[in-house]
């Protein structure tokens, strides 16, 4: 126990992510979290407001990571590219704790509640980046729509990359949904009829 004394909020994370694979969210308690850390309630009460916010406490610093990308891209990028180029330094941010996220989606998945939240925590986040956008002289709305489609690439790369595992790391799962972006966004798709080839009124 000597070795994890410096770190009491990553020894109650720990436990609490044991508790919830072992038993379910719903089925642990704050008391049960910090007896199987080897500290106290109050201890725990310093770290964390609930034992939700083990899950969703580094939502802010994400949050604050991906404002702070998108405000510092190039002042030329286009809108959906400001997006892009923040969720792309996303990878290296999760990459590190992926054994983490991948039990602490399992969890989620497996608690109603905890998936509302979840999304909340989403809504928010498109928000905060359609505020960066609008910062960076984007109007509506094209700022809250942008905004809007960059969290759904993040959502289903990232849901693919917690499935996927060891096949792509997140950046790579991020640049492929871009890619598919860009794809069913593009203009002047294939199947219109170009103009040289549209029928001529009056001509049979």
């Amino acid at each position: 126990m000597g070795r994890w004394e410096p770190n009491p909020r990553g020894r109650l994370e720990q436990a609490a992510m044991e508790l919830y694979s072992e038993r379910g969210f719903d089925s642990t308690t704050v008391a049960e979290i910090a007896e199987r850390s080897g500290l106290t309630e109050r201890t725990f009460f310093r770290h964390f407001a609930d034992k939700r916010e083990v899950l969703f406490a580094g939502a802010s610093t994400f949050q604050q990571f991906i404002v702070d990308k998108v405000e510092s891209a190039p002042s030329d990028a286009a809108p959906i590219k400001a997006v892009g180029a923040a969720l792309d330094a996303v990878g290296d941010f999760f990459e590190e704790r992926g054994d983490f996220a991948r039990k602490r989606q399992d969890i989620i998945t497996a608690n109603a509640e905890l998936q509302e939240r979840e999304l909340i925590k989403l809504a928010s986040l498109a928000s905060a980046v359609a505020d960066a956008l609008r910062r960076r002289g984007v109007a509506e709305p094209a700022a809250s729509l942008t905004a809007e489609l960059g969290i759904a690439v993040f959502k289903i790369a990232f849901e693919r990359w917690i499935d996927d595992v060891g096949k792509r790391t997140l950046r790579e799962s991020i640049r492929e949904s871009l890619d598919e972006l860009d794809l069913v966004t593009a203009t002047g798709s294939s199947r219109e009829p170009s103009p040289s080839k549209a029928p001529r009124a009056g001509k049979r």
